[in-house]
């Protein structure tokens, strides 16, 4: 791997120019609301040679370290949009992360005390664990590679162009004020790397929804008191084991209890589990998860209901936890709502539900270790959002609970429209086993199977993002959407395997809208263009896909992406985009399209046009790069999604 040095910041450059000031109040307030985004930022600049435990708990501590003791002027790094670029408390602390980040990555030298950065963290620190981010997928295993095999600026370089969305002069200016002496070779090494941006969103680089493993167990046993532990630690264990029943104590896999509070006690009594009456959905004027009636063949077993409560409160070492984005995993507040206890597959499944979160705890059927707890947020699920829960995944197959309301279900692949759906059979709720979505290595994708419900006269698809609540796929303009099911499914056909992008990351529902058709020059027929928002649960973290789709094209392909913007949602459903497309021809072209709103397109920069009217069609070379701004009717414009 070739080195890069990092020099001290200059003392005076337009990078490192004089701004705002910033109390330490700003900043802490900045870096506690951004706090997750600052984490994977370090995480992925840092070494990887550092490895995955060690990298995690040193991008926490740089974060945490990042917040200046006194009053300090934050340096002029231009932003793209409004938002958290415009923050300089921000500003400061995401610079001194990224500056710290770049340090630790330094050789030692022998006649220099080695920098606080590069030294391992004294906090956080976590004892007889090791900490590190859930696996994802071949895709993000490529992509990390490939960014360990550049430099640490080349990383920043890479990371501040897809994760914070910085034009390349901003990333420039910003690598300059971190003390990086070529911030433009740093840029050309990103240049290397695929721009899979999307995909440093993923669980692979989230160094806040952590796994844990032990770590050297026969070297820890070589202390004395480390030993001790251990077999005071045996001795419970084994008195748990010894119990009667099929080898789980009447906690389970639950940690020891560790307090003793009435209340908190009460929450977990399986006798003080609510239950809906099997018809309260049809008098409730809330059809949601709460009347969801309990179903299945152990809603009595009480030592199974012990044990969910129990892990849910405060699961062991050994429990695989894992929570949608913005989802607490503390216990329940009070008593919870029991919605399936039964057999799935080779696995003993509960699901409850607290009004706010769904959990589901599952064990295995023989008794050994294993167990898993998963939650969801659900607060202001609607019918159409409470239609199905994942009950298991088992050899790329998933089950589904139904809610009560749903007649039929069906298996509907989105990519073959015409193929028709396939039904699936219903045993009390439950369906039987459906292929999941399938996202081949290199995003190759040849099908994304969808669920489609039966609710009396309406049917609606829902898809598995990787969570227990499935999203919902809706097509039509924001504001006046369509549950994506019968035909409104065709229109989902081309873009269907993009939902891959949006995996894991609380997505409630997701639109797709037709906003334009383009006539494409050179007789070459007309373009399509699509905007695809995926909403989530929590509210912020919104995606907005714009894609294109050329006639006779499979799939269409994605323009332009943005996060956490109105565009082409019912706040603001406006939305421009524009992509470079060269002909049969061989002649290269800006394509740019608003919705039917817009009024004016202009395009400056590397290509200078205009058009009245919500299409523009420019002359371009390759390689061209272009801003757009719409002038909408009224007179209020817009940019260009990036």
């Amino acid at each position: 791997m070739q080195s890069q040095d990092v020099a001290p910041p200059p003392a005076s450059s337009s990078a490192s120019s004089a701004g705002p000031v910033v109390d330490v109040e700003q900043a802490e307030a900045a870096l506690v609301e951004h706090y997750p985004r600052l984490v994977r930022l370090a995480y992925l600049v840092l070494p990887p040679g550092l490895g995955r435990s060690r990298r995690v708990l040193t991008a926490h501590s740089l974060t945490q370290r990042a917040l200046p003791r006194n009053r300090t002027t934050t340096p002029v790094i231009p932003a793209q949009s409004a938002g958290r670029d415009t923050d300089p408390g921000y500003a400061l602390v995401r610079l001194r992360v990224v500056r710290t980040a770049l340090e630790a990555g330094l050789p030692l030298k022998r006649r220099a005390w080695p920098k606080r950065s590069q030294l391992p963290p004294l906090m956080p620190q976590v004892r007889g664990l090791k900490l590190f981010p859930r696996s994802g997928g071949a895709d993000e295993l490529a992509l990390d590679q490939h960014l360990s095999a550049l430099t640490a600026p080349g990383r920043a370089a890479y990371v501040l162009r897809g994760l914070e969305n910085l034009p390349d002069g901003a990333v420039r200016q910003l690598l300059a004020a971190a003390g990086v002496a070529d911030a433009e070779a740093a840029l050309r090494e990103a240049d290397q790397v695929p721009a899979r941006y999307a995909l440093l969103a993923s669980p692979e680089f989230d160094p806040c929804s952590l796994q844990a493993r032990p770590t050297d167990l026969m070297r820890r046993r070589q202390h004395t008191r480390a030993a001790l532990v251990a077999g005071a630690a045996l001795v419970v264990c084994g008195a748990l084991l010894g119990l009667p029943g099929d080898g789980w104590g009447p906690d389970g896999a639950a940690a020891p209890a560790y307090a003793r509070n009435p209340a908190a006690e009460a929450a977990l009594d399986p006798a003080e589990l609510t239950k809906a009456a099997p018809a309260a959905w049809k008098t409730s004027a809330r059809t949601d998860f709460s009347v969801w009636p309990a179903r299945g063949d152990l809603t009595g077993d009480e030592e199974l209901l012990r044990r969910a409560l129990a892990v849910w409160a405060r699961p062991g070492e050994n429990v695989g936890v894992s929570a949608t984005p913005g989802t607490a995993t503390g216990g329940p507040a009070g008593p919870p709502q029991l919605l399936y206890a039964g057999i799935v597959d080779n696995a003993r499944v509960v699901i409850l539900h607290d009004g706010l979160r769904l959990a589901r705890y599952a064990e295995p059927k023989d008794g050994a270790a294993g167990a898993a707890l998963d939650f969801a947020r659900t607060d202001g699920a609607r019918r159409a959002e409470a239609g199905a829960v994942v009950l298991g995944r088992t050899d790329g197959n998933v089950r589904y609970l139904t809610a009560p309301w749903v007649t039929g279900a069906a298996e509907r692949d989105l990519t073959e429209p015409d193929a028709g759906a396939r039904d699936l059979t219903l045993t009390d709720g439950v369906t039987s086993p459906m292929a999941g979505p399938v996202q081949h290595q290199s995003g190759a994708c040849t099908s994304w199977n969808a669920l489609e419900l039966a609710d009396g006269s309406d049917t609606r698809l829902v898809t598995d993002l990787g969570e227990l609540v499935p999203a919902r796929l809706t097509s039509g303009r924001p504001g006046s959407v369509r549950d994506a099911s019968g035909a409104e499914a065709a229109a989902w056909a081309p873009y269907a395997c993009s939902l891959g992008s949006v995996r894991g990351q609380g997505v409630r529902s997701v639109n797709a809208w037709a906003y334009a058709t383009q006539p494409l020059p050179d007789a070459s027929g007309a373009g399509a263009w699509v905007c695809t928002r995926a909403e989530t649960w929590r509210g912020e973290g919104a995606r907005v896909l714009a894609q294109f789709r050329t006639p006779g094209g499979v799939q269409g392909a994605v323009a332009a992406k943005a996060q956490d913007v109105p565009a082409c949602g019912e706040r603001d459903p406006h939305v421009l985009a524009g992509v470079l497309w060269k002909s049969e021809g061989g002649h290269w072209y800006l394509l740019a399209a608003g919705d039917r709103g817009t009024e004016r397109i202009e395009a400056t920069g590397g290509i200078g046009d205009s058009a009245d009217g919500n299409l523009l069609t420019a002359k371009a070379e390759q390689g061209a790069r272009a801003e757009l701004k719409g002038t909408l009717e009224g007179g209020r414009t817009i940019g260009g999604l990036r």
